[in-house]
C-alpha cells in the first residue's frame, strides 16, 4: 500500500514541480523532457527485442504510445491553465467511467451521477477555472482511458518493461516538433535538461517503479482503490508546492469524484497507471 501511496505522491509532486517551472519552461518542452527521460530509463532497463515483431505488435505499440503522449500533452496544457488539484480531478472521469461501462448494476449509476455532481459544482465555481483547460483535462481523461485498455494488449504482446519503454519512445517523437517550436533554445540550457529529467523521474521512473513492484502482492482491485486518491494527492501538491488553495465548492466537488471512483472501483477493479 506505501508503495502505491509514494507513487501517487511522486507523480503529483513531480506534476506540481513541473508547473511551477512553466515561467521557464514552455509545457510542451517540460513534457517532452519527461517522456524523453522515461523513454531513456526504461530503454536502459528493458533493452526491448526488435526483432521479429509482427505488425499488430507494432500497431499495438503505436496506439499506446500515442495514447500515452496525448495524455501527458493534454494534461500538462490542463495544469498550465487551472489548479492542478481541479485538472487530476476532470481528467480522472475517464478511467472512471472506463471502469462502469457495460456494466450492468444499476447502482453503478449512483456513481456516474456523483460524478456528473463534482464536474458541475466545478463549473459553478467562479475563479481561476477555465474552458481550455477543462476541456484539456477531459482530452487527458479519455486519453487515459485508451491507455489503459491498450497497456493490457501490449502487455500481452510485448513482455515487461519493453511495451512501455517503445511506447515512451513513440511519445517522444510525436512530441518532439511541438517541443522544439515551443522550448527552442530552452532545450539546450543544461539547467532546463536537469529539470526535466528531475521532472521525469519523479512523474514516470520513480511512480511506476514503485507500483509495478506493488502489483505483485496487491490485488487489483485495492490497488484501484488507492489510485482514487490521486485527485486529493494533486490537491495537496497544488497546495504545498504552488499555493493552490482550492474553495470548499472545489473541494467538495473532488470530493465526490473520489467517493464515485472508490466505489466503482470496488466492484470495477480497473489498473490506472498513467
Amino acid at each position: 500500500m506505501w508503495l502505491v501511496l509514494g507513487g501517487i505522491l511522486s507523480v503529483q509532486f513531480g506534476a506540481a514541480i513541473a508547473k511551477d517551472l512553466f515561467d521557464r519552461i514552455d509545457p510542451n518542452a517540460m513534457v517532452w523532457l519527461r517522456l524523453v527521460t522515461s523513454a531513456a530509463v526504461l530503454t536502459a532497463l528493458a533493452r526491448p527485442s526488435l526483432r521479429g515483431r509482427s505488425r499488430e505488435d507494432w500497431l499495438v505499440v503505436l496506439a499506446f504510445g500515442c495514447s500515452l503522449g496525448a495524455m501527458n500533452w493534454a494534461i500538462y496544457q490542463s495544469f498550465a491553465r487551472i489548479p492542478l488539484g481541479v485538472a487530476v480531478t476532470i481528467e480522472f472521469v475517464g478511467p472512471l467511467a472506463l471502469a462502469v461501462i457495460g456494466s450492468r448494476r444499476p447502482r453503478d449509476l449512483i456513481w456516474v451521477a456523483l460524478v456528473a455532481v463534482g464536474v458541475a459544482l466545478l463549473g459553478l465555481e467562479p475563479g481561476p477555472v477555465s474552458t481550455a483547460g477543462v476541456l484539456f483535462a477531459l482530452v487527458a481523461g479519455v486519453a487515459w482511458a485508451a491507455y489503459i485498455l491498450l497497456s493490457a494488449q501490449t502487455g500481452q504482446r510485448w513482455p515487461g518493461l519493453g511495451g512501455l519503454a517503445m511506447a515512451s519512445v513513440v511519445a517522444t517523437l510525436l512530441l518532439t516538433p511541438f517541443a522544439i517550436a515551443t522550448g527552442g533554445g530552452d532545450l539546450l540550457d543544461p539547467t532546463v535538461l536537469a529539470l526535466g529529467a528531475a521532472v521525469g523521474l519523479l512523474s514516470s521512473v520513480i511512480p511506476y517503479s514503485l507500483e509495478l513492484t506493488a502489483l505483485r502482492t496487491l490485488p487489483p482491485r485495492v490497488f484501484s482503490i488507492l489510485m482514487s486518491l490521486e485527485p486529493a494527492a494533486a490537491a495537496l501538491a497544488g497546495v504545498l508546492v504552488l499555493r493552490e488553495l482550492l474553495s470548499p465548492l472545489q473541494v467538495l466537488a473532488m470530493a465526490c469524484v473520489v467517493v464515485a471512483s472508490i466505489g466503482a472501483t470496488r466492484v470495477h477493479a480497473i489498473v490506472t497507471t498513467p
